[in-house]
């Protein structure tokens, strides 16, 4: 039965706050509007749980308990895990379902299970058989969410279809006073000890002085963990430095200027084990600098998790083929404005595809002038000092 839209959406709010550090409780309605004489039931008796080996499974030794003054007739237990984690067996009396990221919610599995018992007011129970959990290999920074309502939650929409359970059902059984909950839902984090392995890719470039070319460079989790940022945190950043002579005419989503380079984001907060970013740039090549040189890196913050720095930078390489000016190594030119042949003018806007594309016209400065000194030049030597003399006078008057 497909969930009441207004839990629907309670229960997405309830999941967008997985991220946020420590024991996360989430009351079921405001005192005010709650019926005095209806049930309140609460979930608890696990706190948060730190130091998991992958490939190790763990017991969830949950309570419910009724707050109420009236018996609850029937009671719905959900556990939801984020995708480093797994269930080991699942009870007949559980269904399972894979749900898709979407929102600022990860991937993530869901079991829910339906007790067809009454829960008195004022007794504490737990499953006589607690579900268990494993850590894959893949775990890290994983959360557990627990819920408990009087009607079945129905299946998420964004999910595959669930599966019924194949262990021997169980039931809820009385549990000693003291270990009740306080709240309808319940998050915390589950931290397992893993490695992950950031890497970055640079570009070999390669165009003559005028020509626009491509720049691909990426960023890649190597794994074997996945990484979740808490929510509002960024997930991780890529400073991404042209080469000398060029300046940037479009640049990619999540990206933005910082001086002569760009920092770039993720377009998710989760990294899953072998997933990449793509960053595509296109680069105007203004003028030759002898050996021109950019570089892709991570961002410099601590990443304890991540012992390899080996691959934290690589090169960008531009060669510039053909004839052209050269000019000493510098910082590249930004497509936004500035001088030695870059873009000036002009107003910055968004592509359909989430880049950013920046207008202008080239300045009439540097290599751009040689042309019209070659040809003048030419016509002299041709045609005799008259044909120099119309030059130079019609220079003269489009400069007036």
């Amino acid at each position: 039965m497909p969930m009441p839209p207004h839990n629907r959406r309670a229960s997405r709010a309830a999941v967008a706050a997985l991220g946020a550090a420590g024991l996360i409780t989430l009351a079921a309605a405001p005192a005010a509007f709650a019926d005095e004489t209806a049930p309140e039931l609460v979930v608890g008796g696990i706190e948060p749980i730190d130091g998991v080996q992958p490939g190790s499974t763990f017991e969830l030794p949950v309570t419910v308990a009724n707050k109420g003054t009236e018996a609850a007739e029937k009671v719905w237990v959900t556990y939801a895990v984020t995708r480093g984690l797994d269930f080991a067996e699942v009870p007949s009396n559980c269904r399972t379902q894979q749900v898709r990221s979407y929102d600022e919610m990860p991937e993530r599995w869901t079991v829910a299970c339906g007790f067809d018992q009454a829960v008195e007011p004022g007794v504490v129970y737990t499953p006589e058989r607690p579900l268990r959990v494993k850590a894959l290999d893949r775990a890290f920074n994983d959360e557990l969410l627990l819920r408990v309502d009087e009607n079945d939650p129905g299946p998420d929409e964004n999910g595959f279809p669930p599966v019924a359970g194949t262990a021997p059902a169980v039931k809820l059984v009385e549990a000693p006073a003291g270990g009740e909950g306080s709240a309808r839902v319940v998050i915390l984090p589950v931290t397992s000890v893993n490695t992950a392995d950031y890497q970055v890719t640079g570009a070999a470039l390669r165009g003559r002085v005028g020509e626009t070319v491509p720049m691909k460079v990426e960023f890649t989790n190597a794994g074997p963990a996945w990484f979740m940022a808490k929510v509002g945190e960024p997930t991780a950043r890529v400073v991404i430095t042209p080469p000398a002579g060029t300046s940037v005419v479009k640049t990619p989503g999540f990206c933005k200027a910082k001086g002569d380079a760009y920092e770039c984001g993720m377009s998710q907060r989760a990294l899953n084990e072998g997933g990449r970013e793509t960053y595509n740039f296109e680069l105007k090549i203004d003028k030759r600098v002898a050996h021109a040189k950019g570089a892709v890196a991570l961002s410099t913050e601590a990443r304890p998790f991540d012992p390899d720095k080996s691959n934290d930078k690589a090169d960008i390489t531009l060669d510039v083929t053909g004839g052209g000016s050269t000019g000493s190594p510098g910082g590249s030119t930004s497509g936004s404005g500035g001088s030695s042949g870059g873009a000036v003018g002009g107003a910055s806007s968004t592509g359909g595809d989430g880049t950013t594309v920046n207008g202008g016209h080239l300045a009439e400065t540097g290599s751009s002038a040689l042309p019209i000194t070659g040809v003048a030049a030419a016509a002299a030597v041709v045609t005799g000092a008259g044909m120099l003399v119309i030059v130079r006078r019609r220079r003269a008057q489009s400069l007036n």
